[in-house]
């Protein structure tokens, strides 16, 4: 049976950390000085993600803006994500499990190349592009499979994230049931584990539990 292991490329988010450090590139016009990481060649990145040209480019400048070393770190990962929502929302959590989407290797760091693929999977991917992706948001032990627990720490931090915007309020109470709900229909096989499979069988079987987890998906 196949699983989804978070160092599985194409699928996690992240792509490379294999990065190019050629002088000569066609982003060197756009690097600070004080640059350490350079991405690989534009041909390279138009290969590996579903962007053209221009768009890469311009995707580099906003990276830069808020990385000019070339890499983010998950501290500021986390304040350029509370940036796009409300004041009081705890967006802590669930930026670090993003985080871990687009660094599978758990470096501790976010190379454009990096980014770019992830980006380029939760824009413009295929559907199995996108139930890898959010198989391994949830995947949150890294271990190929999706548990309750690990599913719960996900949803109680999107809750977190939405903080007051949710109306009505959502206690305790319902979040668990909300939990108990999704995991049921996740858990085909009824034995508290949810393998990559068996989490793509459950998702085409039921729409409704799809565009579930498509709701989460755009909140990147």
């Amino acid at each position: 049976m196949q699983s989804v292991r978070c160092n599985a490329s194409g699928g996690g988010g992240g792509g490379s950390s294999n990065v190019s450090k050629t002088k000569h590139s066609e982003f060197d016009d756009l690097d600070a000085p004080n640059v350490h990481f350079r991405p690989e060649a534009l041909e390279t990145l138009c290969q590996l993600t579903k962007f053209t040209r221009k768009e890469l480019q311009m995707i580099y400048r906003g990276f830069k803006q808020e990385a000019p070393s070339g890499v983010v770190r998950e501290d500021s990962f986390k304040h350029i994500y509370s940036q796009f929502f409300p004041k009081g929302a705890d967006v802590n959590q669930y930026a670090h499990y993003v985080f871990n989407t687009f660094d599978p290797e758990r470096t501790g760091i976010v190379t454009f190349t990096d980014f770019v693929i992830g980006l380029s999977v939760l824009s413009r991917g295929t559907i199995q592009d996108k139930l890898k992706w959010i198989f391994s948001l949830y995947d949150v032990n890294c271990d190929g499979i999706i548990s309750k627990d690990d599913l719960s720490r996900v949803i109680i931090s999107v809750y977190d994230l939405l903080g007051k915007s949710v109306q009505p309020q959502v206690d305790e109470t319902t979040y668990k049931q909300h939990i108990d709900r999704v995991f049921k229909k996740l858990d085909l096989n009824n034995d508290g584990i949810v393998t990559y499979d068996i989490f793509v069988e459950a998702c085409k079987k039921d729409e409704n539990l799809l565009q579930s987890f498509d709701v989460f998906n755009t909140l990147l």
